[in-house]
């Protein structure tokens, strides 16, 4: 039986490594060896010819002879079932569950000790602990780790799902930086710009009053040199009079005489020649401002796109929203409202007055107000009771936060929402006549930040809900 064994053991080794096969391939001749044996000697000798017989191969890639793998992986897998070191590990193993004296007994499981004894030597020492059959004990601690696994299980999807968001959240980084970055250029595109026509216009201007009092100084110089002139030929004929004798200086002396005495006033330099810098210089800086804030504008409520529901989007400014047809692809970050269309604002108050206008047009359906900071965005109400204090509309009809209807006079197009943190009061608003619509008192403990909810427009004119801005003054 041995020398069969060993016939067979011989018939399934490789000729180059003298192992039972891997992944063995077979010539054309007839031969078999290692895949990978037959390639490392194919790159030694630097030939395809058979180890063997030396016979060239017909073949660059020799395929998988799959009949004597099968028969090579199957001795081999017997072979080390047999070996003595797989002896030694099923033999402890019996060791560990087994009573050498009663190895056909049924064990038993102590759960005071946890481990299997022996109920026929074992059973004065448990005879006060809990103990079941080691099938029982088996099934039951399975069944637990089963659970523990599917915990196990639960938590790693928890991981990956945390992971993906992680990975939506820095492709959308990426999104943001050059959306930002395209907005912070074009914004100072625009002020460049505004200063740069500003500049030459302020240039302009000073070269514009250079020229004008150059004319002046160009005209008064031309009446100085005619003046001059005169003078200088009334000196000459002064002169030449008084080189005349006696009876001819008499007959001419009269008309000379008037000539000198003729009265030309003394000159006079124009005020104002010089240019006026402290006009183009004085508070330039200032005045440049003061022109550019007519360009631009203040917003007193500035959205946060973070917490934008996938469903709102927001203008580039972040100064207004309307609810869209498509949901959009953002990350799942903890700071956004997934569940309802719902937007923040991006600065909370927790202390002192403050107040913004919202233009709703005539938008069927939007809420706007105030929510504390650790709001639940999952909550089913905008009710007081779980965080907000709200002015609602739906189709026409005004309510409170706790859902009382409110009598209101005419279709409101803006709402003032008023908060005074100290007093504990937001307060509504028309602020075209400022009729007092409804004020919610409340404990406030946390940072409230702006609060709205934009619904579908259906047929209205008006898409987008708007913070207005604001005047500034210094």
């Amino acid at each position: 039986m041995a020398e069969k064994v060993a016939l067979f053991e011989n018939f399934l080794s490789c000729h180059v490594c003298s192992e039972t096969f891997r992944d063995p391939v077979s010539l054309s001749c007839g031969h078999s060896f290692c895949s990978s044996c037959l390639q490392k000697f194919w790159e030694q000798t630097k030939n395809k010819n058979c180890p063997i017989c030396k016979r060239k191969s017909s073949k660059d890639e020799p395929s998988m002879n799959f009949a004597l793998k099968e028969l090579a992986d199957s001795f081999a897998k017997r072979h080390s079932e047999s070996s003595p070191e797989a002896e030694n590990e099923k033999e402890e193993e019996k060791e560990e569950v087994v009573c050498d004296k009663h190895p056909d007994v049924p064990y038993w499981y102590c759960e005071d000790e946890d481990r299997a004894v022996c109920p026929v030597c074992d059973f004065s020492l448990h005879q006060t602990h809990k103990v079941v059959p080691v099938e029982e004990a088996v099934s039951d601690l399975k069944e637990q780790l089963k659970s523990d696994l599917k915990s196990l299980q639960d938590k790693r999807n928890k991981y990956k799902q945390v992971e993906e968001t992680y990975n939506d959240v820095r492709e959308h980084m990426k999104k943001q930086l050059l959306s930002t970055e395209r907005q912070i250029r074009a914004e100072f595109n625009k002020l460049q710009q505004f200063l740069k026509e500003e500049e030459e216009s302020r240039l302009a201007a000073l070269r514009e009053e250079e020229e004008q009092k150059g004319r002046t100084i160009s005209r008064e110089m031309k009446m100085i040199e005619e003046q001059i002139s005169s003078l200088s030929d009334s000196i000459s004929a002064v002169e030449e009079e008084l080189q005349k004798h006696s009876v001819p200086f008499l007959s001419s002396y009269k008309d000379t005489q008037s000539r000198a005495q003729s009265s030309v006033s003394d000159p006079q330099l124009v005020s104002g020649a010089l240019i006026d810098v402290a006009k183009h210089l004085g508070n330039l800086s200032f005045r440049v401002w003061e022109k550019m804030k007519e360009k631009v504008h203040f917003s007193p409520v500035i959205l946060d796109p973070n917490t934008a529901s996938p469903r709102l989007y927001l203008s580039d400014d972040l100064t207004s929203v309307r609810n869209g047809d498509t949901k959009q692809q953002l990350p799942d970050n903890p700071e956004r409202n997934t569940k309802y269309a719902n937007v923040f604002g991006s600065e909370g108050f927790s202390s002192g007055k403050h107040s913004w206008e919202v233009e709703v047009g005539d938008h069927p359906v939007w809420i706007v107000g105030l929510v504390k900071e650790s709001v639940d965005k999952n909550a089913s109400s905008v009710s007081p009771t779980c965080g907000f204090r709200c002015l609602t509309h739906q189709s026409g009809k005004y309510t409170n936060g706790d859902g009382q209807p409110l009598q209101v006079k005419k279709s409101l197009q803006r709402i003032r929402v008023q908060l005074d943190y100290d007093r504990r009061e937001v307060s509504f608003y028309d602020p075209e006549d400022m009729t007092h619509i409804y004020t919610h008192r409340d404990t406030f403990t946390e940072k409230l930040f702006p609060y709205f909810n934009v619904g579908g427009k259906g047929d209205a004119k008006t898409s987008d809900i708007k913070i207005c801005p604001t005047n500034i003054s210094l």
